[in-house]
C-alpha cells in the first residue's frame, strides 16, 4: 500500500514544502491551506495557481485532492486528467479519478443521471491502471475496485430481462468477488469484505 496510506499525503506533503521557495504566491497560500487541511481555500488559491502556470503538475495534484475531499467529484476528475495528460504515470491520479468517478455514479447529479453507466466502467478502468501502474495488487485499489464491479452489477442489474444481460451481471459480480477474495490472501480476518463477498454471491444467485 503505497499512495494510499497517510505516508502519500506526507511525501506529498514534503515535497510541496520543498518547492516553497519557488512558488508563487496563490501556489504558497494554496500549499499552506492544503497543509492544514483547509480545501476550500485551498481551492480557491490553487486555481488562480494554475491559472497562471498550468503546466504546474504539483499544483493539479493538491487542486485535484483538494477538490476530492471537498465533494466536488466532477471537476476533481477534471483536474487529476488535466495531471494524467502531463505525468500518465502517477497512479495516485488514477485511484482518485476512479474514486471521484465511482461517487459521482453512486449518487449522481440529475443531469449525470444517464452517464452512470459510462462512470462505473471509467472507474473500474481507473483502479485498473493504478494498479497496474503501481505493479502490485494494492489493498485499498482492489477493495475499491470490487465495490465499483459490485455496484455496476446491481446498476445493470436492475434492467436485466434477458440472459446475455444476466451473465454481464454475473461477470461483474464474479470479478468483484475475485477482488475480495484477492483481499484476504493477504488479510485474512476482514470480515468486513467476508460480508461483502457473501453479499455479491447473493446478489450474483439472483441472477440465474
Amino acid at each position: 500500500m503505497k499512495f494510499l496510506s497517510k505516508s502519500y499525503l506526507v511525501l506529498l506533503a514534503i515535497s510541496v514544502s520543498l518547492q516553497v521557495q519557488a512558488q508563487s504566491n496563490f501556489e504558497k497560500q494554496g500549499t499552506q491551506a492544503w497543509m492544514k487541511g483547509d480545501f476550500k481555500t485551498a481551492v480557491v488559491q490553487l486555481e488562480k495557481a494554475e491559472a497562471k502556470d498550468p503546466s504546474n503538475a504539483n499544483v493539479l495534484k493538491m487542486l485535484g485532492y483538494s477538490y476530492f475531499q471537498n465533494g466536488d467529484f466532477e471537476n476533481a476528475i477534471a483536474a487529476y486528467t488535466r495531471l494524467i495528460a502531463q505525468k500518465p504515470g502517477d497512479y495516485s491520479a488514477y485511484y482518485y479519478r476512479g474514486k471521484a468517478r465511482l461517487n459521482i455514479a453512486n449518487a449522481p447529479k440529475e443531469s449525470l443521471n444517464q452517464m452512470r453507466d459510462s462512470f462505473y466502467s471509467s472507474a473500474i478502468k481507473d483502479f485498473s491502471k493504478a494498479m497496474e501502474i503501481s505493479g502490485e495488487e494494492d489493498i485499498q485499489i482492489l477493495q475499491n475496485r470490487g465495490v465499483a464491479y459490485k455496484d455496476y452489477g446491481i446498476f445493470k442489474s436492475y434492467k436485466a430481462k434477458k440472459s446475455v444481460d444476466k451473465n454481464a451481471c454475473i461477470a461483474l459480480f464474479n470479478n468483484s468477488i475475485a477482488d475480495f477474495q484477492k483481499i484476504l490472501t493477504m488479510q485474512p480476518l476482514r470480515k468486513d469484505v467476508m460480508s461483502l463477498i457473501d453479499y455479491v454471491k447473493a446478489q450474483s444467485a439472483s441472477m440465474k
